[in-house]
C-alpha cells in the first residue's frame, strides 16, 4: 500500500506545475484523498481534497482559483494542478489518503487526522 508522488520542481513566480499521486494497494473509491504542504519552520498545512468516486472538492481559501485538484479513477491517481504560483506556495507537497469514511460531509478534510497513509512528499519551490 502506498502514495507515489510526482511532478514537484522550481518554476518561476507566476508559473505552473501538475502534481501527481499514483495509489496502489489502497481501496481507492469512495474516501477523501488530499493534498497537504509544509514550508520550513512552519507546520503542515491542508491544501484541497477532493472524494474520490464522486468528485467533490475543497479547497484552503489561499489556493481557490489557482489549483484545482482532480482525479482519473481508472488510473487510481490524484492530481493537483498549480497555476499562478507564488513563492509563498513553496513547501513540500504532500499526498494523503483519507482512512475509511473520510469522503462523508461529516468529516473534516483539512485535519491531517484524516489521513493515513501519506506519500513520501515532493518538493515546490517558487523564485
Amino acid at each position: 500500500v502506498q502514495l507515489v508522488e510526482s511532478g514537484g520542481g522550481s518554476v518561476q513566480a507566476g508559473g505552473s506545475l501538475r502534481l501527481s499521486c499514483a495509489a496502489s494497494g489502497y481501496t481507492y473509491s469512495g474516501n477523501a484523498m488530499g493534498w497537504l504542504r509544509q514550508a520550513p519552520g512552519k507546520e503542515r498545512e491542508w491544501v484541497a481534497s477532493i472524494v474520490t468516486g464522486g468528485g467533490t472538492t475543497y479547497y484552503a481559501e489561499f489556493v481557490k482559483g489557482r489549483f484545482t485538484i482532480s482525479q482519473d479513477n481508472a488510473k487510481d491517481t490524484v492530481y493537483l494542478q498549480m497555476n499562478s504560483l507564488k513563492p509563498e506556495d513553496t513547501a513540500v507537497y504532500y499526498c494523503a489518503a483519507g482512512v475509511r469514511g473520510s469522503g462523508s460531509r461529516g468529516v473534516d478534510k483539512r485535519e491531517p487526522r484524516t489521513y493515513g497513509l501519506w506519500g513520501q512528499g515532493t518538493q515546490v519551490t517558487v523564485s
